[in-house]
């Protein structure tokens, strides 16, 4: 019998794994002005392309991961990867606006398919006590999307055109199915989420509530997130490599939130994690409108890009901490109400471009941050009250 390959690679070809996904799924808003102008098409118009790709992956998720179920997990994730690899290097060919969007949507089905199961692959492959650090640590492969993934492929986009940057990304999803397919061991095939489990995430309002915070976060962000680039161009002159350097402050800061909410999570709790990191993302908001140069601009940005990832760890530790066994089904369907909330976010950003409204943007998201806010606090007062009446 061959011997199976060392678990620690196939956590590493994980999160590489996430880390192509994510850089694909966040190379739209970093070549949207080049995207726009090689169409010809309006920043509006082509920042539907964004929602279009959320609500595909908001919807596929779940879906998905019910079809997918028996599924071997090393066939499963390197041929999706595959799907990522053709569905990039086709959209590099499209000559328009109106073949470019069907042909977007079918290729974030895997996303959709991969990242959940990736963290559901790399739980059965260390034991019990260490699947959390397992999990976190394939999911540092977002975070390193938003660090390097991003301004990268918005450099490759300003300065050789988004077609390249797209067909970048198609070659290394190649890489990254090959090195899944080297090192993942056969035979894994994690247990579906019964109806039943289903039903008790559907019905519980602390559960579902969670995930509508998610999506008022998501959309609160992508109102002003998914224009970033078209945004710092027309106002503050920005060129493609500035755009680079801002999307990387952006990520690292973002890194450095997720590592520590990590380390304090535990110690102040889920609930009140969330509450900070939503937050310091409404501050930013807030203050975006007193940015009058690109220096204050980057000093704003600070405080969001340590929130912006870093909420929706919070928000999975939290699903997690309230309700272990339903955790398959709750943080599949979080994972659609942070896509949901980027196509209602994208979608109105759009209208409010295409209506000569961008001035309320940051201010339209900044309301829809405090809604977020409202409900997480009144499900954790509610959440406190049921414990307390439980142990009276």
């Amino acid at each position: 019998m061959s011997r199976q390959p060392a678990p620690r690679g196939a956590l590493w070809a994980l999160l590489a794994g996430n880390f192509v996904i994510g850089t694909g799924v966040m190379v739209v808003p970093g070549t949207l002005n080049e995207i726009s102008t090689s169409l010809a098409v309006s920043v509006a118009t082509a920042g539907q392309l964004i929602a279009a790709a959320a609500a595909v992956m908001c919807i596929g998720a779940p879906l998905l991961a019910a079809a997918v179920a028996g599924w071997d997990r090393r066939q499963l994730l390197a041929l999706t990867l595959l799907w990522y690899a053709a569905g990039h290097a086709l959209s590099a060919l499209m000559p328009s606006f109106g073949t470019l969007l069907p042909m977007r949507m079918l290729t974030v089905i895997a996303p959709a398919i991969f990242t959940p199961q990736a963290a559901a692959c790399a739980g059965m492959l260390v034991p019990p006590e260490q699947r959390g650090r397992a999990v976190t640590f394939v999911f540092l492969g977002w975070s390193m999307a938003s660090v390097l993934g991003l301004p990268i492929g918005a450099l490759i986009g300003g300065h050789l055109g988004w077609r390249m940057a797209f067909m970048a990304i198609a070659a290394l999803s190649i890489v990254s199915a090959a090195s899944i397919w080297l090192t993942l061991p056969q035979g894994i095939r994690p247990a579906a989420l019964t109806a039943a489990a289903w039903s008790r995430v559907l019905r519980s309002p602390v559960l579902m509530g969670i995930v509508s915070v998610t999506a008022l976060q998501g959309a609160g962000q992508f109102v002003l997130f998914s224009y970033f680039g078209p945004i710092l161009k027309q106002s503050f002159g920005a060129d493609a490599t500035t755009l680079s350097v801002m999307w990387a402050l952006f990520g690292a800061c973002g890194l450095v939130g997720n590592m520590v909410v990590s380390r304090f999570i535990d110690r102040i709790g889920a609930g009140r994690m969330v509450l900070v990191t939503t937050v310091l993302i409404a501050l930013s908001l807030l203050l975006w409108p007193l940015a009058s140069t690109l220096a204050w601009l980057a000093v704003v940005l600070v405080p969001w890009g340590l929130g912006c990832f870093a909420t929706n760890s919070a928000q999975q530790a939290r699903l997690v901490g309230l309700a272990p066994a339903l955790a398959p089904g709750s943080v599949a369907l979080n994972s659609s109400g942070i896509y949901t909330g980027q196509a209602v976010g994208a979608a109105l950003g759009g209208w409010l471009l295409a209506n000569d409204a961008a001035a309320w943007m940051s201010w339209v998201g900044f309301a829809l941050m405090l809604l977020a806010i409202a409900l997480s606090a009144a499900i954790d007062r509610s959440h406190r009250s049921a414990l307390n009446r439980a142990s009276a």
